[in-house]
């Protein structure tokens, strides 16, 4: 298959003011849980072409879900920002991605259908950027509550740093955590480190978000976490933006599951959105355990 894949202006802002409750309380079952490393694709494609894009990646989708493919993906469309798809495809290890990636030349060689679909939407695709990157667990916020099964949608934050200052964004994500905390904020993130594919030290930031319109459920506690944070520790994360972040941006995605390859056990999780027809409804189990499209090696 095809992988293809700042704060606002203030850290505070950004997480105060326009980060969603995205999940419940729950703890998330182990298939639907941040990967440990997470592959992502961005892909620009050719102006007007997007919809025969989206029509190649649906019959790409229908072909690999009657039949085993080495991992999974899921397909996330921009709202925000810059055009374009965003393939987020996790694994365990860079092994996986090795392993995967060998196996798709395979595939291609056993199935020239689906070759033949990815060599047309690599034709469609003008810019393509691969990134790695490994969870930080110390970084994140409740991450054991993320079922990205029932992310309907995605915020995604880029932060590039300034180099020598990666303690510098490992402290302010902490005071941010820690203030969630104080308010009990049902807002978790998951953030990963940059490991290739981007100017080092970089790092991604996730919120699955159910809906969008619960972009607006912060905006009312905003005053309460600037108290939990405390006149000095808001002080302090507006100057580690001025002087830490080399970049930042911040864009919403729709994930759309007619483009995604999930396994039979991460749809069932969420079924309804899913399963959105005979084809999705024979999705088979995969090898890995989120959602994937597949390593850069196949390129679709």
């Amino acid at each position: 298959m095809n992988i293809r894949t700042g704060f606002a202006i203030l850290l505070l802002s950004l997480f105060s003011g326009l980060m969603a409750r995205a999940q419940s309380a729950e703890s998330s079952s182990g298939i639907t849980e941040p990967p440990k490393l997470l592959l992502l694709v961005h892909q620009q494609i050719k102006f007007g072409r997007e919809g025969e894009r989206a029509k190649l990646g649906v019959a790409i989708k229908r072909a690999c879900d009657r039949i085993s493919v080495p991992n999974s993906w899921i397909d996330l469309e921009s709202v925000t920002g810059t055009p374009e798809t965003l393939s987020f495809d996790p694994f365990d290890s860079f092994e996986e991605i090795e392993k995967a990636g060998a196996a798709w030349g395979q595939v291609f060689t056993t199935h020239p259908d689906i070759a033949r679909l990815q060599e047309e939407i690599k034709a469609l695709v003008t810019s393509e950027r691969a990134v790695i990157a490994v969870r930080r667990d110390d970084l994140g916020y409740r991450v054991n509550t993320i079922n990205l099964a029932l992310a309907h949608a995605m915020r995604v934050l880029e932060v590039r740093l300034h180099p020598g200052h990666e303690n510098d964004f490992v402290e302010a994500f902490k005071a941010l955590g820690a203030a969630h905390e104080k308010i009990n904020s049902d807002t978790p993130w998951v953030v990963y480190q940059v490991n290739a594919g981007l100017p080092s030290p970089s790092f991604v930031v996730f919120v699955p978000l159910t809906a969008l319109r619960q972009n607006d459920d912060l905006l009312a506690r905003r005053n309460a976490l600037q108290e939990a944070e405390g006149e000095e520790g808001a002080q302090r994360l507006q100057q580690i933006v001025r002087e830490a972040y080399a970049f930042t941006e911040s864009n919403v995605y729709i994930v759309s599951p007619e483009m995604s390859h999930v396994s039979k056990e991460f749809a069932a999780e969420n079924p309804e959105f899913w399963l959105q027809g005979p084809a999705s409804e024979s999705a088979k189990p995969t090898t890995n355990k989120a959602a994937t499209k597949e390593p850069k090696a196949k390129q679709r």
